[in-house]
Formats: structure tokens, C-alpha cells, sequence
């Protein structure tokens, strides 16, 4: 007689086999947080005046410098205090004290609404909502407040010290509720500056200048690449434009723009075509949301004559829409195929099927085909 181990294999090599050839199984390879891995970190020691940090401890770096060189500048939000859930203010509270980092209740309305206050007063408020996803509680503080601070006081005041920070988009299981990416929400409101890193060089230098800047910024951090991202930081104070995106590899067929974690997605796709298939892709890192870079990529379509922008958030009315049709507009004549939109589905973010619902590189290459062949 067959033990019920026995009987049990045929039904587990059934599942098994339906598992490994599914439509999600090979997406996984291809999407979300296998591809959006770092470089390995290289076996020699940093260069001089660098530091070996991932983005989580090159965000902890820049926050550090704003306290250190800023006097009336302070850290705040939900458990902050004892480093956050993400551990990104490790160590502030030793060195700074409970008067300039703090925990706050759990009230995102009350963090953006005392960091528009503070702020309005001539301090630096550096505010954390625990996860992009639950901003939207402060969004009325965000839009009506902080946005329109200097506008309706015609000048007379500004919460220009207000930055908050969110950890926003996919991390492989975060489901609905943990991997929103809910940016083009706040690029539609003018007043505010929309802000994404995609390394943790960009992630300092960005952050520094967003603390520094005098109009408030709304700061999303890819948290997927929190510690998957590793690379060698500048020390000390330094800072990155707002608004300016960068070209990191340049290509004559198409130009790929991208933000956040989506744009380790986009080179790996470039690297495959060029490997694979010959076609040489130019790859925009847009860094700044609000206001964005359109000069740069307007260049790069016109030598290209072609434009792919991916995002993790919903296909409809996502910021890859405003780029699309300001290419459209400014680089009509030059182009020579429709602008292409790879982005997540017009559904809410799945936990199972999330290699399905994220632009991950076999997408982008499907996409860059079909501008290719058009």
C-alpha cells in the first residue's frame, strides 16, 4: 500500500510544475525586487572622501548634516525617535536630544500640520509619514496649507522649511496597503516640489537640498532600495539640483525616463537590448517630479526620435502621462513613434500577482519594441 507521502508526490509535482510556468513565475525574474538590485558592492575600500553607504544610511547621513549645520531644524513623525520601522534616523535622538527628534502620535494630519506651523516660524521641519501610503490624511495640510502658505499671505509668509519625507513604491510584499506610489498626486499642485531618488548619492544630495530649499517638498524614498542599493557616497555636506533629471547612458534609438527604483529597471533593460538585440537606449533619471526636467528630455527625444517613461504607479493620469504629452507637443515633428507608457495596472497594488502589476525590464523591452517597430 502507498504511504500518503507517496500518493501526495504526483499532486506536489503537478503544483509545482503549474507554479514554475505560470505567467507569474517567469515575470518574477523579470520585475520587481530581483531587478532592482544594486551592483554588488565592489571588494576595494571607498575612495577618499567617500563613505560605503545604502540609501536607508545615505538618507541617515543627510539628515544628520541638516541637524549638525542647522540649529532650528528639527526630525519628527511616527516612531522616529528610536530610529523608525525603516531604521533611517538611527541615532539622532543620542546625538541631538528629544527636543529636536521626537516621536509623534500617530497622525499624519497632526506631523504635516505641526510641520507647516514650525515651519512658518522660520524652522527646518523635517516630518516622516511612516509609509507613502498613509499620506493621504495629510493631504489637505499638504495642498491647502503648505502649497498655498506664501501665495494667499502674498508673500508675507512661507513654510518654505517644511520637507517630508515617505517611503513610497513596491518592496515584494508590502500588498495595497505598503507599496503605493502615490507622487503625480502632488506634482498636479503648484507650491509644492516632488522629489525621487533612485541611488544613495542621489538620496543625500537631493535630501540636503530639499531640507535647504525654500518652497516645501514632498520627498519619496524607493524603500525597496533602502538596502539593496549600495554604492560609495560622498562625506560631508554636499547637495544636488532640484530639477535638473541626469542622463546616465546615452543611446541614439530611444530614451528611457525613468525615477526612484524604477530607473535601475530601466538600465537593466538598456544593457539587454544593446547585449542582446543591438538597440542603443538613452536612460533619463528624472530626479525631480515638480518641477521636472523637460528641457533634458525634450533634447534626448529629438536626437532619438523616440520616448518610453516607465513608473510603478497606475497607467492613468500618472506623471509618465504629463512627460508623454510634452513630448508630444514640443518634439512632434521629430518623432517617430508614439510615445510609449509602461506602469503599473489600474488596480490596486496586488500582493500574489505584483510581478504582473510592475513595469519590470521584459515589460520595458516589449515596450521599447513596439516603438521601434511602429
Amino acid at each position: 500500500m502507498q504511504t500518503a507521502g507517496n500518493r501526495l508526490k504526483p499532486c506536489l509535482y503537478r503544483l509545482w510544475h503549474a507554479v514554475e510556468t505560470s505567467p507569474v513565475a517567469r515575470l518574477t525574474t523579470q520585475s520587481g525586487a530581483a531587478l532592482v538590485q544594486a551592483e554588488s558592492s565592489p571588494s576595494s575600500q571607498p575612495l577618499p572622501g567617500y563613505k560605503r553607504l545604502n540609501l536607508c544610511n545615505a538618507v541617515n547621513d543627510a539628515m544628520l548634516i541638516a541637524l549638525d549645520t542647522n540649529e532650528r531644524s528639527y526630525v519628527f513623525g511616527e516612531d522616529v525617535a528610536f530610529g523608525g520601522v525603516f531604521r533611517c534616523t538611527v541615532g539622532l535622538l543620542e546625538r541631538f536630544g528629544k527636543e529636536r527628534v521626537f516621536n509623534t502620535p500617530l497622525s499624519e494630519q497632526g506631523i504635516v500640520g505641526f510641520g507647516v506651523g514650525l515651519a512658518s516660524q522660520g524652522h527646518t521641519a523635517v516630518a516622516e509619514i511612516q509609509f507613502a501610503d498613509y499620506i493621504f490624511p495629510a493631504f489637505d495640510q499638504l495642498v491647502n496649507e503648505a502649497a498655498k502658505y506664501r501665495y494667499r499671505s502674498g508673500g508675507g509668509f512661507n513654510c518654505g522649511g517644511l520637507t517630508v519625507r515617505a517611503p513610497y513604491g513596491a518592496v515584494g510584499h508590502g500588498g495595497h496597503y505598503h507599496s503605493q506610489s502615490p507622487e503625480a498626486f502632488f506634482t498636479h499642485v503648484p507650491g509644492l516640489k516632488v522629489v525621487v531618488p533612485s541611488s544613495p548619492t542621489e538620496a543625500k544630495g537631493l535630501l540636503l537640498a530639499a531640507i535647504r530649499e525654500p518652497d516645501p517638498v514632498v520627498f519619496f524614498e524607493p524603500k525597496m532600495m533602502y538596502r539593496t542599493a549600495v554604492e560609495d557616497v560622498p562625506e560631508g555636506d554636499f547637495m544636488l539640483p532640484l530639477g535638473e533629471a541626469r542622463v546616465l547612458r546615452e543611446g541614439g534609438d530611444i530614451t528611457l525616463v525613468g525615477w526612484g527604483q524604477q530607473v535601475k529597471v530601466l538600465l537593466q533593460a538598456a544593457d539587454q537590448l544593446q547585449s542582446a538585440e543591438g538597440v542603443g537606449c538613452e536612460v533619463i533619471d528624472l530626479r525631480t517630479l515638480a518641477p521636472w526636467d523637460s528641457e533634458t528630455v525634450c533634447a534626448s527625444v529629438s536626437r532619438t526620435g523616440r520616448l518610453l517613461v516607465a513608473h510603478e504607479a497606475p497607467l492613468t493620469a500618472g506623471f509618465g502621462a504629463e512627460v508623454a504629452a510634452t513630448v508630444a507637443n514640443r518634439c512632434f515633428t521629430r518623432l517617430e513613434s508614439p510615445p510609449v507608457r509602461v506602469c503599473g495596472a489600474d488596480t490596486p497594488f496586488p500582493l500574489v500577482f505584483e510581478p504582473v502589476y510592475l513595469p519590470g525590464v521584459e515589460r520595458v523591452m516589449e515596450g521599447v519594441r513596439q516603438a521601434l517597430e511602429f
